[in-house]
């Protein structure tokens, strides 16, 4: 039986071999010679101390114990034909594809078909909304393969690896080009510029073994018989010479759109199949120096370049409310993430290293059905109004393009204008408005309270070297579409499976990763009983 050791690593001694393998023989009672294999299980970064250190969980296998690799997952996948069964997957991101990967695995043919392009030609729509404001309604930072998370950062890090199995999602994304780092790091992050790499790469899987993924296909309806979906119908986004709209048949439908889907929770409810009002989180970007951030968490200037950027998560509570930071992104860029003309949403992303001059992140309160009485008018339809009305406020602000209105974080807290802003990672520009106006007085009051707080909690923190960027609105989901605890069907559509973060079950890549292979496992589980 291997022995399991805990090692303590300087940053320089975190990549050498000998080494580990002389702090590992010494806890085992081992000669380094006698240490047939080291299989590190995990690496956290622990900065609480004077100096920061790497702490290691690792497996060492002595004379005659022998370590076998875990077989690839994808070698178990053979090709499908849809005699065992079709099923409808309507989204590209990470809990389509996963979802799609799991069908196979049980036999079933996965249809894929997304309203946006894949991700080598979403770049091209991304730099018309960075460089020209141009917002394409169907190819943005949300909409598209992979979805929202392939162009923001890629953090792999979730507390929901009860919901399935975190190490299959992981052995996945390593299996299609993410470095096997991810398997071990207590907070692992792809990079916006490989993650592309990565979901492509699912792609040709799913085609390679007889799935089929669909671009450009927008969900304009659903067909449904006797209270049951059998399909959905797609209007081509582009249309070629020819039919610009499909019927696509099939025994399940998995809905796994994203939280920015709008127009999906409307045809929904105009189809007469319930969906409700649930909490999510409404605030702003907050920017500061790179440099500040690792003076603080590292107590060093600069920062030992073999260590990583560092990151924050802060939270407090406001007058009952959270207020908490969200989605941090070390050395990373703001990025602007509207869905359609006429709005201001920003989010954040980091590239693989990491370099960038500048550390974000979110920075938000949670938004209850009691702080929107002026919005009950919409009914169930009032959380996304009012995320909507915020998003079109901070627009009119502008001059129509996709600037970015911002104040300096003291200025922010004072409820003054600035005379100036600091530098940006935000493309588009950044122009000096109210937020404090702009705002909703109940989110701007917490804002301010909160962040006051997080000065106390983390030093340096209300720099004026710091912006804060409005809005970041698409945190999660506003509305949930409602499934049955057991066969996660709609309770009131037999074969309609909702899933993952647009659903209301899911808070990013590997929580939605994982709600797809749990949806799947259950279409599965229902046509066997069929």
């Amino acid at each position: 039986m291997p022995t399991t050791v805990e090692l303590v690593l300087r940053p320089e001694e975190l990549h050498h071999s000998a080494l580990l393998r002389q702090k590992a023989a010494q806890q085992t009672g081992l000669s380094p010679g006698q240490i047939a294999h080291l299989e590190i299980l995990k690496s956290s970064l622990d900065a609480r101390g004077r100096d920061p250190v790497f702490r290691l969980r690792a497996e060492v296998y002595g004379p005659g114990e022998v370590f076998t690799p875990e077989p690839a997952l994808l070698d178990a996948l053979k090709p499908v034909d849809g005699r065992k069964g079709r099923v409808l997957i309507v989204g590209a991101g990470p809990a389509g594809y996963f979802a799609a990967l799991e069908l196979l695995e049980l036999g079933m043919q996965p249809i894929v078909l997304d309203r946006g392009k894949d991700v080598r030609a979403r770049r091209r729509d991304l730099r018309a909304i960075q460089q020209f404001g141009e917002v394409n309604p169907h190819s943005n930072y949300c909409f598209g393969e992979g979805g929202a998370g392939t162009y923001s950062d890629g953090k792999l890090y979730t507390r929901s690896d009860k919901r399935g199995n975190l190490r299959k999602a992981l052995r996945l994304l390593v299996e299609h080009g993410a470095k096997s780092d991810i398997l071990t790091e207590a907070h692992p992050h792809i990079g916006s510029n490989k993650l592309p790499g990565v979901v492509q790469n699912i792609r040709e899987t799913i085609l390679h073994y007889g799935g089929e993924v669909h671009f450009g296909q927008m969900v304009t309806d659903f067909l449904l018989k006797n209270g049951r979906i059998t399909g959905v119908v797609t209007q081509a986004v582009e249309p070629a010479a020819g039919a610009s709209s499909a019927e696509w048949q099939a025994d399940a439908v998995i809905l796994a759109t994203g939280h920015s889907a709008r127009d999906i929770y409307r045809l929904l409810h105009a189809k007469g199949i319930p969906i409700e009002a649930k909490p999510f989180a409404l605030g702003v970007r907050v920017e500061h120096p790179q440099t500040m951030v690792d003076s603080v968490q590292y107590r060093q200037s600069p920062r030992d370049e073999r260590l990583p950027a560092a990151s924050y998560s802060l939270v407090c509570q406001v007058r009952d409310r959270g207020v908490f930071s969200f989605c941090m992104c070390p050395g990373g860029l703001i990025v602007p993430a509207a869905t359609a003309p006429g709005e201001i949403v920003v989010n954040g992303m980091s590239m693989s290293r990491r370099d960038s001059p500048f550390a974000n992140s979110g920075v938000v309160v949670a938004v209850e059905p009691e702080d929107l009485a002026p919005w009950h008018k919409h009914g169930v339809f009032a959380h996304l109004e009012f995320q909507a009305e915020v998003e079109r406020r901070m627009f009119a602000a502008g001059d129509g393009s996709q600037k970015a209105p911002a104040l300096r974080l003291p200025d922010f807290i004072a409820g003054r204008m600035s005379a100036d802003l600091p530098g940006s990672s935000y493309i588009p520009g950044l122009f000096t408005a109210p937020l404090y106006e702009l705002l909703p007085p109940f989110i701007y009051k917490r804002l301010r309270d909160g962040l006051g707080q997080f000065g106390k909690m983390m030093r340096s923190y209300l720099t004026q070297e710091a912006v804060v960027v409005g809005t970041e609105s698409r945190t999660s989901a506003p509305l949930r579409i409602p499934r049955d605890p057991v066969s996660l069907m709609h309770p009131q559509v037999a074969g309609l499976f909702p899933c993952g973060e647009g659903a209301g079950y899911a808070g990013g890549i590997l929580s939605a990763a994982m709600d797809g292979q749990r949806v799947a496992r259950a279409v599965y589980s229902l046509k066997v009983e069929r």
